[in-house]
This record gives C-alpha cells, structure tokens and sequence, in this order.
C-alpha cells in the first residue's frame, strides 16, 4: 500500500467517525416554555419544531433531535442537542428555562388503620373514610415504575363503568395488552424514549411493572381488601390502600437501571393532567423545582402528592419541599416483626426480622441470614 493509498484510507475513516463524534457530543436537554400559548396541541408542538429547526442545519435533522414534546398542562420539549445548541434556544424570549436532563430514584397494612382511617367502622362512627366512600371514582394517577395487573389489589368486580369525563387510554406493550386494563386500572402509559437501549433490556418495554415499586405504591393508595396477606409470614392480616374504591391511571417513568428521567417524567405530567386525574402520586426522590409540571397540575385543580424519602432522622433530610404540593413524610407505626433466632449455643434472640424459613429460602441460606444480622 503506497502513502497516497494509505492517506484516503485515513480521511475516510475521520469522515465516517464524524457523525458519531457529533451524536456522541449531544445530550437529552429539556426545554420548558411556561404555560401554553395555543388550546391546539398542534400548534404548540409547531413552536417546538420551529425552535429546532432554527439551530439544526435541515428540518428533518431538527424533527429527529426530538424525544417528547410537553403540549396539554404547560409547553416545552424534551430533545437530544449540543451544547451549543441549547445555549442558543435559552436565548430565545419565549424559552424559561433549558437544562439537562436529570435522573431520580424511587422511594420506598396496618398503615391506614393506625392513620385513623379503618374501613370497617360501625355506623354510628363513619369516619372519614366512609364520608369519602372510599374514594369512589377518584382518579389517581401513579407515576412510578409501572404495575403488575394481576394483582388481586387491583381486581374490578364490582366496579361501575369509567368515568365519562376520563380521556386516557390503555397503552399496550411487552407482556401488558388492553385487557391489562379494567374498571380499576382505567389507563396504563409508558415512556420508553430517551431510554438507553441497555436498560429498556432489563425491564418491560410497556407498563408491566418489574420493579415492583409502582405496584406498592399504587396497591398502598387504592388497592381493594385481600385477604390473608402477610410479610414473610408475619403481621398476617387484610391488605387495602388509603382509597380502595378510587381508580389508578398508570404512567410508566421509572426504570431499573435506569431511575426515572425528568423528560420522562414531565410527560408523564403532561399526559396524565390531558387525561382528567383527580390526584398525582410522585413518590421519587429529590425532585424539587426541576419539574415545573407540578405546578400547572395544581393551577388545573389536581392534589400533586411526594414521597418525603425514607431518610432521617437527621435534619434537613426530607426531600420534594416545593410550597404546592404535599409531601408526605416516612415516620413510626405501632407494630413490629419480631422473629426468634436461635444460636448454636442454645441461646435465644428476639430480633425484628423478616421469617427466614418462608420469605428467604429461595434467596440466601437461612444460616448466612442468621450470620448476616447478628
């Protein structure tokens, strides 16, 4: 191979990294634009491609840089851009704020009871519960790591038809069809993009919950009475949410592997106040002012709720402090889970501890269990 051979050889291959250079260099920025200037979702999305159009060299390029765009609670974008690229977008008058794309974790029977909300009151004392009957067709949306439908918490024997004034849908995917749905879970979403292709590997790419957190929270909030449920054996007892009559709108923002992304998230939002939810759970970490969503659901009438975190009891631990939503601290209850262990020296302990006969086997040896918590 001569040098003139081997020198084209050189600059075909700069030319060919080229691209990926430039794709290596940009990164998911969100761009949120305040409340929205049009009643027209198409027009609001038309600003947005306006916008990218104007730092992109073609219109196609610009179409393709974007991963969501916020169009029915408040307007915005959420697109893959350079740094340069999103510097010059803050310029522009109508733009709040651009910043990059950030990640959040989620936070983790008797609860309601020793709250003061039993569900079983004799009628001369109603309670709250009862004056709320239950939650009867409240609509609660769940933005978290998605939901096990199966569940017996969620089962719609019973039910009424949805509520005509609810516009959301019942998105299908991996191992979730339309019949994952029911008069219970009256809508399921999913928010796949933007997602590393890693970590849509590792989960359900539809609103099929692997975590398992999305599905406690949501059964913890309205999940119906089931009877003879325990940890581990323990504390057998009746399991129910706060609001077991109230309905679940499911919005799949949070991934193993993968936290839940605040472009995610925000559309999340955004779909969920289009779709007519009385209520918003949140329970993820450290979000702050960083989701200015929050605060267009709270001007339409929805109860924006946070996990507090599960941090403490230091001061200055809680998390999700902005003034219009309620966080809702971890704090005591009147109950433990004692489990007896008996060491090789005939001597016994009383520890709080899960049942490592029944919860354990499959995971560790119950002896490593032992050793592990002495």
């Amino acid at each position: 191979m001569n040098s003139k051979t081997a020198l084209c050889g050189a600059l075909l291959l700069l030319v060919a990294l080229l691209p990926l250079s430039a794709s290596a260099s940009s990164k998911l920025y969100i761009v949120y634009m305040g409340e929205k200037k049009h009643d027209d979702p198409s027009l609001v999305i038309a600003s947005h491609h306006d916008i990218l159009i104007s730092v992109f060299e073609s219109k196609d390029e610009a179409l393709r840089s974007k991963v969501y765009s916020y169009k029915h609670g408040f307007s915005g974008f959420a697109a893959m851009l350079t740094k340069s690229q999103a510097e010059a977008i803050a310029r522009f008058p109508e733009v709040v704020t651009v910043k990059r794309n950030t990640f959040h974790e989620t936070h983790t029977t008797r609860s309601w009871d020793f709250l003061g909300l039993q569900h079983n009151q004799p009628p001369q004392q109603p309670g709250l519960l009862k004056q709320a009957k239950y939650g009867e067709d409240v609509i609660v949306g769940v933005i978290d790591s998605g939901i096990w439908p199966e569940s017996r918490s969620f089962d719609d024997n019973g039910y009424g038809p949805v509520p005509a004034r609810w516009k959301g849908k019942c998105q299908t995917g991996q191992e979730f069809n339309s019949t994952s749905c029911n008069r219970k879970i009256i809508g399921a979403r999913w928010y796949g993009r933007g997602i590393s292709a890693e970590v849509l590997k590792r989960n359900y790419n539809s609103p099929r919950d692997i975590h398992g957190h999305g599905t406690h929270v949501a059964s913890t909030i309205a999940g119906r009475e089931v009877q003879r449920v325990s940890y581990g054996g323990l504390g057998m007892g009746v399991a129910r949410g706060g609001a077991p009559c109230a309905r679940l709108g499911i919005y799949k923002a949070c991934w193993v592997g993968g936290g839940c992304p605040d472009a995610a998230v925000l559309a999340a939002i955004d779909d969920a106040i289009y779709d007519g939810v009385d209520v918003l759970s949140l329970s993820i970490a450290g979000v702050g002012h960083e989701l200015p969503g929050t605060l267009h659901a709270v001007q339409r009438g929805i109860s924006v709720v946070f996990g507090g975190g599960n941090d403490g009891p230091v001061p200055q631990t809680i998390s999700n402090t902005i003034p219009w939503v309620t966080t809702v601290a971890a704090s005591t209850i009147d109950r433990s889970f004692p489990t007896l262990i008996s060491l090789g020296n005939k001597e016994q302990l009383v520890v709080h501890a899960c049942n490592k006969q029944t919860f354990f086997k499959y995971l560790i040896r119950g002896n490593l269990f032992t050793t592990m918590h002495l």
